[in-house]
């Protein structure tokens, strides 16, 4: 059996495209990357094609702060529909062809043209639930927002409708397409692999400060005024928030606004090393996200015995359990993640048995060689019917 996969950036598609190559099944992996990119790649660089011409100008804009905006939304755009049609002119034949959701819609017909069957990627939860849910959230917070392109949305729920089989990483992202009626079988819960050879504990954190910390894209999805509030009411005389990651324009002025006099650090982007010895050093990670697919830095942070905050909407629940290696709260509450943070911080004991738990449960967690095997097995599944 071979594969094709597509993706219009890196996301999981390397190691799934490295696991694929490395048992034999891989054909191509065509990407939106530059070629000086994919060669840092395990992945050979032999197997892929590229085709940079809009995304990578796109990127570049984000990077210089430009995310918002008719430019932005039109690149975003035609990024993702020329990539799809050079997909769909360049598709091999093969068994399989799997895309990345949101560009692969006129790829995924030419692969069943060809035969083939089509498996769409979804890496978050249905395009519509998160329009609706960002909608909503970034209302509550007062922040100007557009929604997402409905041009996108309807490519989206056509890429839904002409696939033979829609992956999901979390059970959490399942539930949105059941509930917006796609047939559940249909939707295949595969949750990532974890790479404990870059994540595991590093040192331990300091006894003179209460160290939070917050790793990703600090944004509204994320849920970061929530986890500022919470903060906030936090007592605790040595407290201190960390952010690793970039941090959105929608939050600046609130988090310079409510931070001001705090103890905050605002880290930028790390490296797997760096963001391991952070993770380690901080004696709690929050999450506290309105809504994605499952955020792998929740596995990252109990690899390295950090005990983890997360909402109901982060996957939290297929990767650890409430109350055990840390808490998994209802999303937009702050006042949850207040006491669950107080609950940490005057209860030593507690914290270390959840680190410990979080590390226990850390070494059982399966690797990108795992979730290799259950895509291929899902692959040969759709190709047979």
């Amino acid at each position: 059996m071979k594969v094709v996969l597509s993706t219009i950036g890196r996301f999981h598609s390397f190691e799934l495209g490295y696991e694929l190559a490395r048992t034999g099944h891989l054909h191509t992996l065509f990407t939106g990357r530059p070629r000086f990119k994919t060669r840092n790649e395990k992945l050979d660089d032999r197997f892929v094609r590229s085709f940079p011409w809009i995304e990578t100008p796109r990127l570049a804009l984000l990077r210089g702060g430009i995310s918002e905006g008719a430019l932005a939304r039109e690149l975003e755009y035609r990024g993702k529909r020329s990539f799809d049609a050079f997909v769909a002119r360049a598709m091999p034949s093969a068994d399989v062809f799997c895309g990345l959701s949101g560009s692969a819609l006129r790829s995924g017909l030419a692969a069943k043209q060809k035969g083939m069957a089509y498996v769409a990627d979804r890496g978050s939860s249905h395009i519509r639930f998160q329009d609706r849910i960002l909608r909503e959230e970034y209302a509550l917070q007062n922040v100007q927002f557009r929604g997402i392109d409905p041009r996108i949305i309807d490519l989206e729920e056509r890429e839904y409708d002409l696939a033979d089989a829609i992956t999901v990483p979390s059970t959490f992202a399942a539930r949105t397409f059941l509930d917006l009626g796609i047939p559940p079988q249909k939707v295949h819960v595969v949750p990532y692999g974890v790479d404990l050879d870059r994540f595991s504990q590093k040192a331990k954190p300091s006894a003179a400060h209460f160290d939070i910390l917050f790793a990703g894209l600090a944004s509204i999805q994320k849920g970061i005024p929530y986890l500022v509030d919470a903060f906030v009411r936090l007592r605790h005389p040595r407290k201190r928030l960390t952010f690793a990651g970039r941090v959105s324009r929608d939050v600046r002025s609130l988090l310079d606004k409510k931070l001001k006099g705090l103890s905050v650090r605002f880290a930028g982007s790390l490296s797997h090393q760096a963001l391991a010895k952070v993770m380690s050093e901080s004696h709690v990670m929050v999450l506290p996200s309105v809504q994605e697919g499952l955020a792998l830095v929740q596995a990252q942070a109990l690899a390295c015995g950090c005990p983890v905050i997360a909402t109901t909407n982060t996957g939290a629940a297929d990767i650890f359990t409430d109350g055990r290696e840390g808490f998994i709260l209802p999303i937009r509450d702050s006042g949850e993640i207040t006491r669950a943070l107080e609950a940490l911080a005057r209860d030593e004991a507690l914290r270390l048995r959840m680190s410990e738990e979080g590390l226990r449960t850390a070494a059982r967690m399966r690797g990108w060689d795992a979730y290799g095997r259950a895509m291929t097995g899902l692959f040969t599944e759709v190709a047979t019917r």
